[in-house]
């Protein structure tokens, strides 16, 4: 066991936050902590990183264990470069190597009384030097920077000029670096794009030791964790498996748990019908009767009514009349800033009915394309034209539809005039605001609260071609899960950036896929876009077509005969795979062979005293480890293919 959190209670204004919450994280534990936004999940992770006290209970971390903790809001001030900021994490390996340098120097002129002494140090150095991965700590640290997201013309920044999302990104890197034994993350992909997501999640699994993570991120928490801490009402439940499992079992448990306050209500309203009727009867007996099965009833512990959390917010999207069958032709569209080009002729179409999302890694351009068709942005070049009865609801990730300065009221009223106020209530009362919460001015909402202001816009306007910018920003699983209801029962158009996987998985029927400058259109969910996309890895470019080369043949393979030749190019790449790794793992013992050959030189009479030979053995192994560290990463790569 590495953490215990034993019966933590915490409350704020005497209102509990937290109420008797216990669980334990054993050594190579990977477990999520959920809930609601606003369930204690960050204060119980400041609780545990002793930066809040607890009202009650004891938060005990083993000994000889560290812990590493990286928070939603990183105060990251530094005038290093990024890159010197992650090195100053490797301190102590820069400082040993230069001990182990010094040293060297020193044997060259040593007498044999001090030499002795100085092989026994060299022999210690370089043994923690190697320990502590010593060898590949700055390949280590690349690697880090680049799954991060970093490209090596950002290496030279300084830190104090990056933006609040990539000075956690640094926070994050240097957290990884220090390989603490337990790792706590509070919403670490917030300002991760898909390909840094997919790093990470590998990353973690990989990790030695313990990670706790809090996040909304489904699809991440289903390929990490394999322990769900559940907040929910003030108390935690501990659940074995990942979010899907969680979710699975979080079910049975509430159907289970609805049915049984159902039996006994049904039960307790019978008992009451039959002391009535004995009652009815007015003789002695009879009442006696019922006088015995009413204290009998005045003794049953009377279940609580589950909540029926997903009720209490109602999200219902409709369009209030049907577009045409084509709501959007894109042809040619390119657009550049300055000398940064982010696309270049794009062309495709959106037809009613379907639910698109345009997927890609942060700054190349999804938003911008969002923009443009909202004439948000003019474009350099190509032309956007609307359908027939197309009428455009429009959710901005900024929420720059939202007005600062007026309350939740008139933000719904100046818009829709003709609401009367109670109408606009229990629309904004839909999305959990109520009484006096409707005079907050919007500039005091949270991110989360925005969003569900601008959803509750969205559904007012009655659009039938909905365009979202990450919808699902800032908002929790369970409002997550409310929008994807909502979007799956809507019989408009949709068209959508977003990077959550889970919720692209959910609601897309087509995914387009913004890379290097063009778009690759994938039919299907974010599953099926996986699948072809490893295929087209696997196989030659020429058949992979770009979304435009497509769109202007006009001619689509045929599925079986493209499905043939994928599966043939799929074993010879397979075929491939295996020799390389065969290959791989030859060239992996042979050098441990070596260096272990080179270990037994060293320690022999005739050279632990020659220095000369000494420093020769020393540098060949310092090559074999950088080379295995090369080698162990591609054998995992290929293991994992």
């Amino acid at each position: 066991m590495i953490l215990s959190v034993s019966n933590i209670h915490k409350s704020f204004n005497e209102v509990p936050v937290l109420q008797n919450i216990s669980f334990h994280i054993e050594d190579y534990d990977k477990a999520a902590i959920v809930g609601i936004n606003g369930a204690g999940k960050t204060t119980l992770l400041r609780i545990i990183m002793g930066e809040l006290s607890a009202d009650e209970g004891i938060v005990t971390l083993s000994k000889d264990k560290t812990v590493g903790y990286l928070s939603q809001h990183q105060a990251v001030s530094s005038e290093n470069t990024i890159y010197d900021e992650l090195l100053s994490v490797k301190q102590d390996i820069i400082e040993l190597e230069h001990k182990i340098r010094s040293i060297e120097l020193q044997m060259k002129t040593a007498s044999d009384e001090k030499l002795s002494q100085l092989m026994d140090t060299y022999s210690n150095l370089t043994h923690a030097f190697e320990s502590a991965n010593g060898y590949a700590y700055k390949s280590e640290l690349v690697g880090v920077l680049k799954g991060l997201g970093f490209a090596e013309n950002d290496f030279s920044k300084s830190v104090s000029t990056l933006s609040g999302g990539q000075k956690t990104r640094v926070a994050l890197g240097k957290l990884l670096l220090q390989n603490p034994s337990l790792i706590i993350l509070d919403e670490p992909t917030n300002h991760l794009d898909m390909s840094s997501i997919t790093w990470l999640e590998t990353y973690l699994l990989n990790y030695k030791g313990a990670v706790v993570i809090v996040s909304h991120d489904r699809y991440f928490l289903d390929r990490i964790a394999n322990k769900v801490i559940e907040i929910d009402h003030s108390r935690a439940t501990v659940f074995t498996g990942n979010y899907s499992a969680y979710a699975a079992k979080k079910e049975q448990l509430r159907i289970a748990e609805y049915n049984a306050y159902m039996n006994q209500q049904r039960e307790i309203k019978h008992q009451e019908e039959v002391i009535e009727k004995l009652r009815s009867f007015n003789r002695e007996k009879s009442i006696k009767r019922a006088e015995s099965r009413e204290k009998m009833l005045n003794k049953i512990e009377v279940l609580e009514k589950p909540s029926e959390t997903r009720s209490d917010m109602h999200l219902r999207l409709e369009p209030k009349f049907l577009s045409g069958n084509d709501v959007l032709h894109v042809e040619n569209l390119s657009k550049s800033f300055g000398e940064l080009h982010l696309f270049e002729h794009l062309s495709f179409d959106i037809r009613r009915g379907e639910h698109v999302a345009i997927i890609g890694d942060n700054g190349t351009g999804k938003t911008t394309i969002l923009k443009i068709i909202n004439e948000l942005l003019p474009p350099d070049e190509g032309s956007i034209r609307l359908g027939a009865n197309v009428q455009i609801g429009y959710y901005d990730q900024e929420h720059h539809v939202l007005h600062p300065d007026k309350t939740l009221f008139e933000e719904i009223s100046d818009d829709y005039p003709t609401l009367t106020n109670t109408e606009i209530r229990n629309t904004l009362a839909a999305f959990l605001f109520t009484g006096d919460d409707v005079f907050k001015q919007i500039k005091s909402l949270s991110g989360g609260e925005r969003g569900r202001v601008s959803l509750a816009k969205l559904m007012l306007s009655e659009s039938n071609f909905l365009i979202l910018d990450e919808p699902t920003n800032h908002l929790d699983i369970m409002s997550k899960e409310i929008l994807e209801d909502a979007l799956n029962g809507y019989t408009g158009t949709v068209l959508y950036v977003s990077h959550d996987r889970y919720f692209i998985n959910k609601t897309a029927t087509r995914i387009l896929d913004l890379r290097q400058k063009q778009l690759t259109e994938y039919l299907g969910n974010y599953e099926y876009y996986l699948e072809k996309k490893q295929e087209t890895v696997l196989s030659s470019p020429s058949s992979s077509p770009s979304l435009n080369a497509t769109a202007s043949s006009g001619q689509i393979p045929s599925e079986n005969k493209q499905d043939w030749k994928n599966q043939k190019e799929l074993q010879a790449a397979r075929r491939k795979k295996e020799n390389d790794l065969k290959k791989c793992e030859e060239r992996i013992e042979q050098l441990e062979t070596r260096n272990t050959e080179i270990d037994d030189l060293m320690a022999s009479p005739d050279v632990c005293t020659n220095v000369a030979k000494l420093q020769e053995l020393s540098s060949e192994k310092g090559e074999n480890e950088a080379e295995l560290e090369t080698l162990y990463e591609k054998w995992e790569n290929l293991s994992e293919d």
